[in-house]
């Protein structure tokens, strides 16, 4: 059965300084769901795990790539169905580890950023820790061919869009088809959805990948783990 996870905001209260409501998951800020039923239901519940030095520290480590987080199963916190640990980061390469509830090793990920010297896109591979590494590169190469030479427009229409505050502003290629031989068994669209087409993928794996694809978007966008409270 094919699953589509994808990152949502948890609904805030503006008068409480983004407070979540009351009877909303409060302490959450973004849940990992499921759309794939036509409704969706909450997968995972996205928590950072701060280092020593708290947030200021996190968000210093994030510039070079380095993420750390929980997905807790319900938002009391009884039960970790995953936890994202960053083994080193830097130089537009960075290498995560995703380890289960019980301590076991679901897999890895490793992101190359475009241009750090592996190529011209953002590499993705991902590594279970029973089965082969998938490869996927953000966006077709021939969208970034079209997308370049008409990157001044792209600039001048978001511009116009901020200030018209129309929130409509160009975004580059961004899917991702990962793919491990003949077999394409994840998928990033442009809806910010990675759809699992695999059967045998780990659901928490899926949804660890859901979250730091979607930590990584551009600075046009709005990185669920950024914030500064």
């Amino acid at each position: 059965m094919t699953h589509a996870l994808k990152v949502m905001a948890l609904p805030t209260d503006a008068n409480a300084g983004g407070v979540a409501r009351p009877g909303v998951a409060e302490g959450f800020g973004h849940v990992v769901i499921d759309t794939s039923q036509g409704h969706f239901h909450v997968v995972a519940y996205l928590e950072r795990e701060l280092p020593p030095g708290g947030i200021p520290a996190y968000l210093a480590a994030r510039k070079d790539g380095a993420r750390s987080f929980v997905l807790w199963a319900e938002p009391e916190r009884r039960t970790r169905l995953a936890t994202l640990v960053t083994t080193s980061a830097g130089n537009g390469v960075s290498e995560y580890r995703v380890w289960g509830g019980q301590g076991e090793l679901l897999g890895t990920f490793v992101r190359e950023k475009a241009l750090s010297g592996k190529g011209l896109r953002t590499r993705w591979t991902v590594t279970r820790a029973d089965g082969p590494e998938a490869v996927g590169y953000k966006g077709r190469i021939f969208w970034w061919y079209v997308w370049w030479p008409l990157f001044p427009l792209w600039v001048l229409i978001g511009v116009a869009s901020l200030f018209s505050g129309s929130g409509d502003v160009p975004r580059g290629p961004r899917r991702i088809v990962w793919r491990a031989g003949r077999e394409a068994p994840l998928e990033y669209r442009s809806d910010d959805r990675v759809v699992v087409h695999a059967p045998w993928a780990d659901q928490r794996l899926a949804a660890a990948l859901t979250a730091v694809v979607r930590s990584f978007d551009s600075w046009i966008g709005t990185p669920w783990d950024d914030r500064k409270k």
